[in-house]
């Protein structure tokens, strides 16, 4: 009773006074206070496969009435789980990093043997997805707003979420008045009109003016070995070791940015069609999203959020690549440098890659299949582009001298 009384006090307060309609949920600790409050909006939708062999959407929200069974709170990480319906489930999960905390990820499971949701399906599976929202740098003791709304794609399944109102690490078992506004949410920033006046010294501005001084060069990065082991416990079911470095560009500036490995948290989701690495670290977070063809398995999306050195936050992603191919069951290696453009504003860079995820057996890679770069018939390339060089100049100056005596025959016969 007195939770509710606490409740309606503070409609008039703080966090309370950002409206919403959506679904609200109030965790507590092991001494019964208060340790995450959420009130979001969520939409899905959702392609599956009939017993017709053919593709339907099925459309629906995340309803007020959940269970929130498997929520929990420490001082380092927290969970918010709902539950709702017949065997769906929601869940974020949240981490501290110094004097902020932010959402890691988000995972989606829902049962396709539900038939109110999902009419004729062909399949009964459980499935689930992972998902990096655009969370993060909210500072402690303040709440994370945004009613703007932010879509979040992934092979099967869209999520918009908005109208949301989270407070994760609740502090003394109260809401704080205190609100961090996603970027969406906060007013444009007027252009400077044109002006004969002196130049005023900015911070901002000169760190995001463009420049014609050469980037430092950044060391080789790193080498991480990571790993996704479901529930955090038992047997890898997704591994990749690789070096990473990201280049960033904005309008004409570029940057490029190394993944230390020291000071990044692996997650991420092992699923028969899809698996999902998460890599955060303190200034970058990149999502690796792998599909399973029965045959081969490929590297089908990239997302990458990064604070720049100018404070800019910076996402791009791309969900159509085919990238790091090879056999299921086998794992893909390359130890080359290998630069890949992403989007026109992303490019990664890896370096000693293994990866492998699908079919892991006993925690370990199974035989590699070498990229082109690091197999012996690499070298071959150059020496045929050697011999076509060579069989073209001999063939210019065969033409060349057929052509001369022709001429001079022409001259004599005169």
């Amino acid at each position: 009773m007195f939770r509710y009384a606490a409740f309606v006090l503070l409609l008039a307060f703080g966090c309370v006074i950002h409206l919403s309609c959506g679904t609200e949920v109030t965790v507590q600790d092991k001494d019964d206070k208060l340790c995450l409050y959420a009130n979001l909006s969520v939409n899905f939708s959702v392609s599956y496969v009939t017993s017709g062999n053919k593709s339907e959407l099925a459309e629906f929200e995340l309803p007020a009435e959940v269970v929130s069974n498997g929520s929990k709170c420490d001082a380092a990480s927290s969970t918010l789980q709902l539950n709702f319906g017949a065997g769906h489930s929601w869940s974020m999960n949240f981490s501290v990093s110094g004097n902020t905390y932010q959402a890691d990820s988000i995972t989606f499971s829902y049962n396709l043997s539900d038939a109110t949701v999902f009419p004729k399906s062909a399949s009964t599976d459980t499935l689930s997805v992972t998902v990096r929202p655009h969370i993060t740098d909210i500072g402690m003791d303040t709440c994370y707003s945004c009613k703007s709304k932010e879509t979040i794609q992934s092979d099967s399944v869209n999520q918009t979420l908005w109208n949301v109102l989270i407070q994760a690490f609740v502090s003394n078992g109260t809401h704080s008045e205190n609100l961090t506004t996603c970027a969406a949410d906060l007013p444009a920033t007027p252009t400077a009109s044109p002006t004969t006046a002196a130049p005023v010294t900015n911070t901002t501005a000169a760190t995001l003016a463009p420049t014609t001084s050469p980037a430092p060069t950044l060391p080789t990065p790193a080498t991480g070995k990571f790993s996704v082991k479901p529930d955090n416990n038992g047997t890898a079911c997704l591994l990749a070791n690789f070096a990473l470095r990201i280049g960033v560009k904005q309008g004409e500036k570029h940057q490029e940015m190394n993944l230390d490995p020291n000071v990044t948290r692996a997650s991420g989701s092992c699923g028969v069609n899809s698996s999902e690495l998460v890599l955060a670290s303190t200034d970058m977070t990149v999502v690796l999203t792998f599909t399973n063809g029965t045959k081969k398995f490929r590297l089908q999306s990239v997302n990458v959020t990064a604070k720049l050195t100018s404070g800019v936050i910076f996402s791009e992603a791309n969900s159509s690549l085919s990238l790091w191919e090879a056999a299921v069951g086998s794992s893909y290696m390359c130890n080359k440098e290998q630069n890949y453009t992403i989007t026109s504003q992303l490019n990664i860079f890896t370096f000693n890659l293994q990866v492998q995820p699908f079919a892991v057996k006993k925690g370990l890679f199974s035989t590699a299949e070498e990229c082109f770069l690091d197999s012996d018939l690499s070298f071959l390339v150059p020496i045929a582009v050697g011999v076509a060089l060579s069989f073209l100049i001999v063939l210019v100056l065969l033409s060349y001298l057929i052509g001369r005596r022709k001429s001079r025959t022409g001259y004599q016969s005169v």
